[in-house]
């Protein structure tokens, strides 16, 4: 006899929109929010947005970039980019800047590139800049001069709000119980939310059930135990 056919379930990738309506505004990150939409009147034509992963430094970037023109950049690509080129709209954004990842010559060329063409930077990271250990030396005082602004873990109210978001980008429609069963057994922050949530509807996509309080009890306790 021929075995039956396993299910196979996809890692299948869930688009997260970056749009300004999309944004969960809330304590936390509230700070942040108010920086990305003062500008252009900035403390400082460079600034940062610190804090944890997941914490919402992409989707304000992004929120950012469409207001402003900014081209986007990752950090560990610095070295290997015409920086002239990336700041010829006169604003950029340099994402995931983390102790070294980066080309600090090439950093240093970017601070002193747009000093003189008066453009604007957005670097985001998930830790202050100002902390990092640069072997050059004008460059570690340029960063410790950069203003930071940093966003915080969720509170309660926003962890549930992101909660329902990440389960609705999966077309998944679940109950009160369930969002407030899993946000006090995880961990607070952004990316415990999104791995919990992606591993329940995988669960539930395995074993063909309805994703309910009670699974969704099922599955944490079995990756606990």
């Amino acid at each position: 006899m021929s075995a039956a056919p396993r299910q196979l379930v996809l890692a299948l990738d869930h688009a997260e929109s970056f749009a300004r309506e999309d944004f969960l505004a809330g304590p936390p990150n509230a700070a942040g929010l108010a920086l990305i939409e003062r500008w252009p009147d900035w403390p400082a034509p460079a600034m940062a947005l610190v804090g944890p992963e997941g914490a919402g430094k992409s989707h304000l970037a992004a929120i950012w970039a469409e207001a402003s023109g900014a081209r986007v950049l990752s950090a560990k690509l610095i070295g290997e980019t015409d920086l002239p080129g990336a700041l010829a709209t006169g604003a950029l954004v340099v994402e995931d800047l983390s102790p070294e990842a980066f080309d600090e010559r090439a950093l240093f060329h970017l601070l002193n590139l747009a000093r003189e063409q008066s453009a604007f930077l957005l670097l985001t990271s998930r830790a202050p800049p100002a902390g990092f250990a640069i072997a050059i030396r004008d460059l570690a005082s340029r960063l410790r001069a950069v203003p930071v602004v940093t966003l915080a873990p969720p509170d309660d109210a926003l962890l549930r709000a992101v909660l329902v978001k990440l389960f609705a980008d999966r077309q998944l429609a679940v109950d009160e119980s369930l969002i407030g069963y899993v946000a006090t057994r995880i961990e607070r922050s952004f990316a415990a939310a999104r791995a919990c949530v992606a591993r329940l509807d995988q669960e539930a996509m395995r074993q063909k059930r309805p994703l309910t309080r009670a699974l969704a009890a099922e599955i944490l306790r079995a990756a606990s135990a």
